[in-house]
């Protein structure tokens, strides 16, 4: 079916906002998720944080442009290392700079979207990794003290993969349309330019 240009831009910049809007849309404050159970608390801490959020989006998107086994070795890897992170996190190892390494994460995943390229896997990975740990740190620092450690940790675990999951299917959606570098462009660019601001201060 055809559709035109237009519209296809129409679409990608409509896409590009949902994708910004949709933690806002979770809980008022994640304080209160902690009455539903450590499970559902540590589920929607990846879902009520944009930073955390667009994050692991992106992640999914990256591993969807560059195909393949990236698919699911990308994710895999952002789960397992942000569970190292996590670990980190709880005896507080005194890792500084945990709110720019998540900041920057959001930019650097953005402007790889951005760039639609399919990246070498190995340097993925390792980038992936690299901010995984600042993510699974901040989980482990931020875990309410009531919550119980090893649900928490299976609640966000299972909320960052479900994450990953959309943004695969995020990342699957362009590559239909005869648009797609400019939709996956504006996508990058928006979630990157978010991530300015995390790094600046101003959200």
């Amino acid at each position: 079916m055809f559709i035109p240009t237009r519209n296809k831009i129409t679409w990608g910049l409509f896409f590009a906002t949902a994708i910004l809007l949709v933690p806002t849309l979770a809980f008022a404050h994640e304080g209160d998720t902690i009455r539903f159970g450590s499970f559902l608390a540590g589920l929607f801490h990846p879902v009520l944080g944009l930073d955390h959020f667009l994050a692991m989006l992106s992640v999914g998107i990256v591993s969807s442009q560059i195909g393949g086994r990236a698919i699911w070795t990308v994710p895999a890897t952002f789960v397992g290392v942000m569970a190292i992170g996590w670990g980190l996190g709880l005896v507080d190892i005194g890792l500084g700079f945990i709110e720019l390494g998540i900041a920057l994460s959001v930019v650097v995943l953005g402007i790889a979207i951005a760039a639609n390229q399919s990246l070498p896997l190995g340097v993925t990975m390792v980038a992936v990794g690299l901010f995984a740990i600042f993510h699974g740190y901040a989980h482990g620092i931020e875990m309410p003290a009531v919550a119980n450690a090893t649900r928490y940790a299976l609640g966000f675990l299972t909320g960052t993969a479900i994450i990953h999951l959309i943004g695969v299917l995020v990342g699957d959606i362009p590559t239909h349309y005869e648009q797609s570098s400019l939709i996956f462009r504006v996508v990058g660019l928006a979630i990157a330019l978010v991530g300015f601001l995390f790094v600046f201060g101003i959200l």
